[in-house]
């Protein structure tokens, strides 16, 4: 079964480029809306909205409460997340395809959500 967010959560994410070096992903969601398990591999996150979501792997899980403008790291993961906040997110993701760009498997302390 595929983990590419575009599968398994395509009402939520889609490719706006692609090339050899990275993929560009558009996120949108909802109060309430909650996706799917999905995997990431290491990626910059760029946020168009403030929003406030639940990340959650395994028995792991962490609320980030970002403000619009914001670039981070993502570093490579698997989570599936909730808009626990009260107003939509917009995030554009450029995800590296590199060497070891993969996600990490199962949950490593501090390798959920942005950094």
């Amino acid at each position: 079964m595929s983990l590419d967010p575009t599968v398994t959560n395509a009402d939520h994410y889609r490719v706006i480029f692609e090339n050899d070096q990275v993929r560009v992903l558009d996120y949108t969601d909802a109060p309430g809306d909650e996706t799917t398990p999905h995997e990431h591999p290491d990626s910059v996150m760029y946020t168009l909205s403030s929003f406030k979501r639940r990340l959650m792997s395994g028995d792991f899980q962490m609320d980030v409460d970002l403000d619009a403008d914001t670039v981070l790291w993502l570093p490579a993961q698997q989570h599936h997340a909730k808009n626990i906040g009260e107003t939509p997110t917009h995030v554009i993701f450029v995800e590296l395809k590199q060497a070891g760009a993969a996600p990490a498997p199962g949950v490593v302390e501090g390798v959920l959500g942005p950094q």
